[in-house]
């Protein structure tokens, strides 16, 4: 039977009291994580959010009533208790920050009971995922999830501190805003009071932190909740957070120096770890041709080596179609791999191809220096020995190529690259390292559209050398666009804003659109660029994956309180779910039987 508090305050959480405070008397609050009854003692380990506290109950100590309800005591009972902090009378438990103490309990009282959870409370549960998230409430309760919460609320905690002592104003934007097709999907709301309009809910406050600098407020932060309608990954969710900030009459330089503060800060503070500064910065096209990718992991080399000139002139059919269509043959060293069975090979070839590869090509060298190759037959002698040496191939070596357009070429090899680093166990995620990737491409071509989209958003500015080109050759104009990322995960990006008119006007019409059809979509940022707009700046993490990091998870999910799973639903609540007829008639939505 559950019984309320009646007067009893809460004096310590677990872990809050210590040795210094034997001889007291404290009162605790929390959960039974478990319960051992020895006869005339029994011991019950307490849990809360700091961690376990072992709880004695003994007769003489304890009034007999309050023996007998201690004996009742099951898993995830809610209790409180009152009693003594004594050293522990049996051994010292080192896995436990209390483990040199216990609480002799005289008073006790049962909060709440609970039946038998479905699955155990415990650290790294073995229990699947879906059942979890369906039970979230319970899942939440495991101390490695309310840790990384904890971090979590501490990372937003320091944050704002850091950002307020640089003159950082947090201001809020609008949840419900006009949609903007340019992007990803947006989420629709519809409008009861004006029938058949919708507003989005955000993908970004992009436009309104512009505003702001717009209106003079000179520095912005804002911690944000944003909204994307698309396909999810370990590290997507529909709805996620952002460390959202603008900064006024500043270069990428001031952007990245105060990013670069706050990273060293918040990774000193929350994790103890140095920062070196600076952080080390690639262009685009220097980590695309070493790493395959705009977001490397430089935590391990294998890094990609184009070895097009090497071998232009062998009469490897799929190495020659490849540089005669414009595009390169590339390879990686995987060092030590050479004796990798054919089957584990023909895995990796499999792997390849789920990112476009027709196939790989590859070259195992022997520990005694003979070549098994799946086109030696094909190459002569002398130009195979030039392209071992390109690779910089030594006896016990595994040389994978791959030939294509160059995008298909980066994309097989970075992941590859990773792969291969997961196999060889190369990823230590005690180390943390950072790189800031700039000059990326202003615009991409879109196969779909027929036409150049912009690689970050209509609004970056073009770095000034290469305006020259924005007519004639849109595709080889770099933007004034930084991302920051942390051992192969972009963390945030952010880019100088266009504020001059002309060079607006230039982008747009690089992307397709006309000037009604970009005062349509944007004309309240435009008409404010008309009144006095200054050279401005910014950058957005996304928090989750930063404190995914940090937290050394696989996946935000373990981060995020309340996740939704792939296909965008919540398996505890249910959502999203049907809604009474009478608010769609409301709305004035039918929904179509299809």
């Amino acid at each position: 039977m559950a019984e309320s508090m009646r007067g009893m305050k809460r004096t310590h959480r677990c872990t809050e009291v210590t040795t210094a405070n034997i001889g007291e008397t404290v009162t605790l609050m929390g959960w039974v994580q478990k319960s051992r009854n020895k006869g005339g003692i029994i011991f019950v380990d307490l849990r809360d959010r700091t961690g376990i506290m072992q709880l004695i109950f003994e007769n003489g100590d304890i009034d007999e009533a309050g023996f007998e309800k201690a004996t009742r005591l099951r898993s995830e009972f809610v209790i409180a208790v009152t009693g003594v902090v004594e050293a522990r009378s049996g051994a010292v438990n080192t896995n436990l920050k209390t483990g040199e103490i216990e609480i002799r309990v005289n008073t006790l009282r049962v909060l709440a009971e609970a039946e038998t959870p479905p699955f155990p409370i415990e650290e790294n549960s073995k229990t699947k995922e879906e059942l979890r998230l369906k039970y979230r409430f319970l899942d939440l309760r495991r101390p490695d999830i309310q840790r990384n919460l904890m971090m979590r609320s501490q990372i937003s905690t320091l944050t704002r501190q850091f950002m307020a002592n640089e003159g950082f104003l947090e201001i809020e934007t609008p949840m419900l805003t006009k949609s903007t097709p340019e992007g990803a999907r947006d989420y629709l709301v519809p409008s009861r009071i004006h029938p058949g309009n919708f507003y989005a809910l955000p993908q970004s406050p992009q436009l309104f932190k512009q505003l702001l600098m717009c209106s003079g407020y000179d520095r912005y932060i804002q911690i944000v909740r944003c909204f994307r309608d698309e396909d999810l990954r370990a590290d997507r969710q529909p709805e996620f957070t952002q460390i959202d900030m603008e900064l006024s009459f500043v270069d990428e330089n001031d952007v990245m120096d105060v990013n670069e503060r706050l990273l060293a800060y918040l990774f000193k503070e929350v994790l103890d770890v140095e920062v070196p500064l600076p952080i080390q910065r690639m262009p685009w096209q220097e980590a695309m041709d070493r790493f395959g990718s705009d977001k490397p992991d430089l935590r391990f080399g294998m890094e990609l080596h184009d070895v097009s000139a090497v071998v232009k002139d062998c009469e490897f059919v799929v190495f020659k179609n490849a540089l005669e269509n414009g595009g390169s043959v590339r390879g990686i060293n995987a060092k030590g791999q050479g004796s990798m069975p054919r089957k584990k090979i023909d895995k990796l070839v499999d792997f390849a191809k789920d990112y476009g590869a027709k196939g790989l090509a590859y070259v195992a060298i022997q520990e005694d220096g003979t070549l098994k190759s799946s086109f030696g037959k094909f190459m002569k002698e002398e130009e195979m020995n030039a392209l071992v040496q390109a690779m910089d191939g030594q006896p016990g070596d595994l040389l994978l190529f791959a030939a294509d357009k160059n995008k298909v070429v980066w994309d097989v090899l970075g992941a590859l690259r990773l792969e291969l680093a997961r196999q060889m166990d190369l990823l230590d995620n005690s180390v943390y390292r950072f790189v800031w990737i700039t000059e990326f491409p202003l615009l991409e071509w879109s196969e779909e559209e027929n036409r150049f989209k912009a690689m970050h958003h209509p609004f970056t500015m073009p770095m000034e050398e290469d305006l020259q080109y924005i007519d004639t050759d849109p595709g080889r104009v770099r933007a004034k666009a930084y991302d920051i990322v942390l051992n192969g995960t972009e963390i945030g990006g952010g880019s100088v804003r266009i504020h001059q008119n002309d060079i607006q006007e230039k982008m747009f019409e690089a992307l397709g659109f006309t000037k009604e059809k970009a005062y349509e979509q944007f004309g309240f940022l435009l008409t404010a660029f008309k009144y006095g707009v200054p050279p401005h700046a910014g950058l957005a993490y996304g928090l989750d994956r930063l404190v995914m990091l940090m937290a050394k998870q696989d996946s935000i999910r373990d981060v995020i309180a309340f996740p939704k799973v792939k296909d965008a639903s919540c398996l505890m609540s249910e959502a999203p779910n049907v809604v009474d007829e009478k608010q769609l008639e409301e709305l004035g939505i039918q929904i179509r039987e299809d």
